[in-house]
């Protein structure tokens, strides 16, 4: 029996589907013989596939997590009580980062905020990591160092979601009005004003949880930028940022108080620029749109959808540039795709049929097109013993307990966005094997630091059950009493389950012995060309003096070249006369 014929007989006990079932679920089937033997080797990592059968649950249904892995220490008990005592500047922090609601690479204020504190509480702050003017590595040396976990930040917020905190119906803080396009401002729908809160005072409670009991060990936090362009930490990766990482605790915000090792999509980033010529709309005749081209391409990688997207695929985009005005046809538009596969390799295979859409379009428009990967990220590879820990954790420090005015927002908030019920989770969900049929989802750019070390991820409610993100919603409960209430859990789960990494070397090698084997068959390779130039923004000059940065980094060509169209107006021939005219004497 071959590889993929004993992961697929073990698959088939486990969930009662039949081998051509599953085979159909990860798009093997209908592709050729061949594709049904062939198992990607970094989702066969991810899913366990190569890990042997004392490491991996026999079966869903009768696996049972592990107790006593969590233990009581002075380095925990420490670390906890200095986040009861500090948790109106958890709350007081998480606040003024949702209030600057910063854009991705333009996190200004919410970075050095966040930095200024750490190095308050004796961290030293290495700003410009990978050439990124808003990304850190913070450090804090106990003893002799070792081991080193380290910490992930993110503080980037999303364009138009603003919302006033705390109110359970849509009310955009910032609206942006306009006679002929009105829109509303940046928000935090993601959750990651909670997100960089909860990590940052968990690694400040851990370092000072080594120091009450002289144990050994380095805290790093990784301040990074533009997770939600999914670019900051798969880059930094590439020019060796995580270097000498032993584990990596991280969390996200959610909608319960939970923790896996499954696995999430890789994710490739490409923005297609169309260069026509402008002219006017009411004498089209000779135009080149380029909104028609980025029209087009939406249109046509709509219809790769049936026969060329399994289901663990995603195919999304945005047009960011179609025009100013009806009456002058769009000279230059931009639209910018996310795809999402369950593995680099089938990433790049659905990416490039998207980009032949794209040059379709611009063939039959006859406008010039301009496109660029702009950024690239792995699926991640989990780590069972690791979520295992954070479980016991979590089943010890318990689930966030909300008040009856946090449950009646939160469900007056469910009504009013028509998602979930019930409020906010108040239990700690059932730790389980993820499934075993990878179907996709979600990305994220900490994928990438997972293929370098181990990393435990888990998450709390910081908004109502049944939501989703990138919501207005997400960005009320983000900065309400319930989403206090779960971000301060967040900090406590993570204390205790890195400082746990510290006074336990076992469980630190038992996680190492599990990456080893997961990575066996894998070579990481950065998900984007090798001569990428990552996209940044100029910083302000006050920003700089105060990070002591200059500007530009020496990744980057600056300023970028422009892209300015070349076109001439189509060539439609020699002129027709008017047909009723008298012919010529």
């Amino acid at each position: 029996m071959c590889d993929t014929d004993h992961l697929l007989s073990n698959q088939t006990e486990q969930s009662g589907l039949s081998r051509r079932q599953i085979l159909g679920a990860i798009g093997a089937v209908g592709a050729g013989a061949a594709a049904g033997t062939i198992i990607d080797p970094a989702l066969a990592a991810a899913t366990g596939a190569t890990l042997d059968d004392k490491t991996q649950p026999a079966s869903n249904a009768g696996y049972e997590p592990p107790t006593g892995l969590a233990k009581d220490s002075r380095a925990k008990s420490s670390a906890l009580s200095w986040l009861d005592n500090n948790s109106a500047g958890v709350f007081g922090m998480n606040d003024e980062v949702w209030a600057h609601h910063e854009l991705s690479l333009q996190e200004w204020n919410s970075s050095l905020l966040q930095a200024t504190f750490l190095e308050k509480n004796g961290f030293k702050v290495q700003w410009g990591a990978a050439g990124f003017p808003t990304a850190y590595v913070a450090t804090y040396v106990s003893g002799s160092g070792k081991p080193t976990i380290g910490f992930s930040v993110e503080c980037d917020a999303l364009p138009g979601l603003s919302q006033n905190k705390g109110v359970p119906y849509h009310d955009p803080q910032e609206y942006i009005d306009d006679a002929f396009s009105p829109t509303y401002g940046v928000g935090h729908g993601c959750g990651h004003c909670a997100l960089g809160t909860a990590a940052i005072y968990a690694a400040v409670a851990t370092a000072k949880g080594l120091a009450a009991s002289r144990t050994d060990g380095t805290v790093k936090v990784y301040g990074a930028t533009a997770e939600e362009y999914l670019l900051g930490k798969a880059y930094a990766v590439s020019r060796g940022v995580y270097k000498g990482l032993d584990a990596l605790v991280d969390w996200h915000p959610g909608g319960d108080t939970s923790t896996g090792w499954g696995s999430s999509n890789a994710m490739q980033s490409i923005s297609f620029t169309f260069l026509g010529i402008a002219g006017h709309g009411g004498t089209p005749l000779g135009n080149k749109s380029a909104l028609d081209a980025a029209t087009i391409t939406g249109m046509l990688t709509e219809f790769l959808r049936e026969e060329n997207l399994a289901p663990s695929g995603r195919i999304h985009y945005a047009i960011r540039n179609g025009g100013q005005a009806p009456n002058v046809t769009p000279e230059l538009a931009e639209v910018w795709y996310y795809v999402r596969e369950g593995s680099p390799a089938r990433v790049k295979i659905l990416a490039d049929k998207v980009v032949n859409c794209a040059k379709a379009a611009a063939m039959a428009t006859q406008t010039s097109l301009v496109y660029k990967v702009t950024s690239g990220c792995w699926n991640k590879l989990p780590s069972q013993r690791g979520a295992e820990l954070m479980y016991d954790n979590m089943q010890q420090i318990g689930a966030p307990v909300f008040s009856d005015a946090d449950q009646k927002f939160a469900t007056t908030l469910q009504g009013n966005i028509g998602l979930g019920s019930g409020g906010y989770s108040s239990t700690v969900s059932a730790l389980s094997p993820p499934d075993p049929i990878f179907l996709g989802g979600g990305s994220t750019d900490v994928a990438d630091i997972s293929w370098q070390a181990p990393t435990i991820q888990m998450g709390t409610p910081v908004w109502p059950q049944g939501f989703k993100s990138h919501t207005w919603a997400v960005a009320s409960s983000a900065a309400s009493s319930g989403g206090h209430k779960a971000l301060l859990s967040a900090a406590k789960y993570l204390a205790a389950t890195a400082v746990d990494l510290y006074t336990q070397p076992n469980i630190l090698g038992d996680m190492k012995d599990e990456f080893a084997k997961r990575t066996k068959n894998v070579t990481y390779e950065p998900l984007f060309p090798k001569d990428f130039e990552p996209p940044m923004y100029q910083p302000p000059d006050w920003f700089l003096k105060r990070t002591g940065q200059h500007w530009p980094p020496p990744n980057i060509t600056w300023p970028r070249p422009k892209i300015i169209s070349k076109e001439k107006f189509a060539d439609l021939g020699p002129s027709l006369p008017p047909q009723d005219l008298p012919p010529l004497t």
